[in-house]
């Protein structure tokens, strides 16, 4: 049988298997409310269900007055620190941010100078990737997805480590250190092999300086002339810190707990973590955002007519422009309302540094639909509460003007995140919790068997 052949043949059955596939798969929207399933481990006031303590990360988003869930603006707390005041410290002594963020998630409190130095020091003690790594692992199977290549580099570590199903605290620190440590390398490297064999670019492969912080690193290995600007790079590390935690309860930090508690390694931990991040509706908004940023441009006469803007909006809504998915990207999150702090935070430096790419009027239009947003979805849908920017809505234009491609957004999002992560894998092996498996109740009805002649 000719390949072509072959081919048809196979689409065939998969088309025919598919429809089989999803016909089973199909269950009741009505039987979820009647069995009161928390779809999304939610309620329907947006409420999350309670299935774990943590002391790592907190999001307040509402206060309860004689009973009444009332919406307040948003705060993010890092081991009881307010969000707010760990980014005015370091910002205000001129210090990078995600260094001690990391130590602070790791270890529950801030670090003193000698304590700082000495984590960095032992940061840029494991920088250094295996002896033919990236030329071994990330090189020869370049891939078009970075998250997957980060995942697939994570496993492979595995190989590297002379003590890897060791789940005491000691090893399994060192491994989370390890991998703070490497991910900016795994994830510039990948990027780098995918640059150049999909996208015939020329190879760069610039080696992590011990002596530059996180943020530096990855600007200074992604391009050609490890060139910079101290704004860049604080714009970026501001990026790592705001990412770098969100409590127990986001998807990926949740796969994180969930992972651990079967008593598996940190590297199958982490690359489920990383599986779970990749996903659009998690680490992978942002880039929606700028995708519906760019159809936007295209598509308004006037970035500053609102009334054009509105239309944009209302459309987007009614899944008539850009994915026609019916979303505005950026716009809402599952527990902030009034506002999302870290969306808060960015918008203030976004400004700045918009006005020195000289973007002021993409930035305005920005503004303008954050403000507009909300509005236009009040008006066309139902809402349990109330909806704002988040963190995607500024943060993929800010790795825009960073001059970051489009396929490291979400990579960077993991090279924050993996200090929250070990955080959580720790705290989840201290505590010594059962493995977690929540219920499903089976709606499927009772059959008689059939022989295979009889079917």
């Amino acid at each position: 049988m000719a390949n072509g052949e072959i081919k048809l043949m196979e689409e065939k059955m998969l088309n025919e298997l598919s429809v089989m596939a999803e016909r089973s798969s199909f269950i009741k929207p009505e039987l979820f409310n009647k069995y009161d399933v928390k779809r999304g481990l939610r309620d329907i006031d947006g409420k999350g269900v309670l299935v774990g303590l943590t002391e790592i990360g907190e999001v307040h988003s509402y206060i309860l007055d004689e009973g009444e869930m009332v919406p307040v603006p948003g705060r993010l707390i890092y081991r009881g620190y307010d969000i707010f005041d760990l980014v005015k410290g370091f910002i205000r002594d001129d210090r990078w941010g995600f260094e001690e963020t990391c130590y602070l998630l790791l270890f529950g409190n801030l670090p003193d100078k000698n304590q700082l130095k000495d984590f960095w020091d032992m940061l840029a003690l494991y920088q250094k990737l295996p002896e033919d790594f990236a030329r071994d692992v990330i090189m020869k199977a370049p891939s078009k997805d970075i998250m997957n290549v980060l995942a697939r580099s994570v496993l492979a570590l595995y190989s590297f480590d002379d003590n890897p199903d060791d789940g005491s605290v000691k090893n399994v620190l060192k491994q989370c250190i390890g991998l703070i440590a490497r991910f900016p390398s795994l994830a510039v490297y990948g990027f780098q092999a995918y640059a150049h064999y999909h996208g015939s670019q020329s190879l760069y492969i610039h080696s992590p300086r011990p002596d530059l912080s996180t943020a530096e690193n990855i600007l200074s290995m992604l391009r050609p002339d490890s060139k910079y600007t101290k704004l860049e790079a604080m714009l970026l590390d501001l990026a790592l810190v705001l990412h770098a935690e969100h409590g127990g309860g986001n998807n990926s930090t949740f796969v994180t707990h969930v992972v651990t508690s079967t008593g598996t390694d940190t590297y199958a931990a982490m690359s489920a973590a990383l599986g779970s991040l990749k996903g659009p509706r998690h680490g992978g908004a942002n880039i929606k955002v700028v995708q519906m940023f760019e159809d936007m441009k295209h598509n308004l006469q006037d970035w500053a007519d609102e009334a054009e803007i509105e239309n944009y909006l209302t459309k987007l809504l009614g899944k008539e422009a850009f994915d026609r998915s019916g979303l505005i990207y950026g716009i809402g999150h599952a527990v902030y309302s009034v506002s999302d702090p870290r969306a808060v935070i960015f918008k203030h430096y976004v400004a700045e540094l918009a006005k020195a790419k000289g973007l002021e009027e993409e930035y305005n239009l920005y503004a303008k639909v954050e403000e507009l947003a909300p509005q236009v979805i009040a008006r066309n849908n139902k809402m349990y509460k109330g909806v704002s920017a988040n963190v995607d809505f500024y943060s993929g234009f800010v790795y825009r003007m960073l001059d970051l491609p489009a396929e490291m957004f979400t990579p960077i999002f993991a090279i924050a995140r993996i200090a929250g992560w070990s955080a959580h894998r720790i705290e989840e092996i201290v505590n010594a919790g059962k493995i977690i498996r929540p219920a499903y109740k089976s709606v499927a009805e009772r059959r008689d068997y059939i022989a295979l002649a009889d079917r």
